[in-house]
């Protein structure tokens, strides 16, 4: 039996095929490694996210609220009616469909909140820039702006290579 040599990967981290450890960014990573990664690192606010990491997480939560804000109007149909003054007034299913929001929103937010400085440290900026968010209209959009920028290698001041 001989022994082959394998090829000498190149890649960061010294990660072999497959994903990379937890507390590095997937540069490349699929939606499903996205959005497991997004919930296996739920309250990690340290370390860096990929823009393709970032982007599919915000792709499946939107396609996720889009469906429950259909699933509300259609639940919310079923039972409505109009006021005196012509205001519509949806039925009581509307409220099992408001529930579900609500939930899935306050499931998403830290975990969301997370992501997003992740994404910052990504691009070598501070983490609390994410509170440009607060500032109404101007604030998400400079918070859009820092989120679509390319990786910078000086963020990987924010690694902290971890046991995850």
């Amino acid at each position: 039996m001989s022994y082959q040599q394998q090829p000498q990967h190149t890649q960061p981290y010294g990660a072999q095929a497959g994903e990379p450890p937890l507390w590095a960014p997937y540069y490349g990573a699929p939606i499903g490694a996205a959005v497991k990664r997004f919930f296996k690192k739920y309250t990690a606010f340290t370390g860096r996210a990929s823009r393709s990491e970032y982007w599919w997480v915000a792709l499946a939560l939107g396609v996720i609220g889009l469906v429950l804000q259909l699933l509300t109007g259609i639940l919310g149909a079923a039972g409505s009616t109009t006021s005196a003054n012509g205001t519509a007034v949806p039925g009581p299913g509307a409220v099992v469909g408001l529930i579900l929001i609500f939930a899935f929103y306050l499931a998403v937010l830290i975990p969301s909140i997370s992501l997003l400085v992740r994404r910052l440290h990504d691009g070598n900026f501070s983490g609390w820039l994410a509170l440009l968010g607060l500032i109404p209209f101007v604030g998400g959009l400079a918070v859009l702006v820092l989120s679509l920028l390319p990786s910078n290698p000086a963020g990987q001041r924010f690694d902290q290579p971890s046991g995850f």
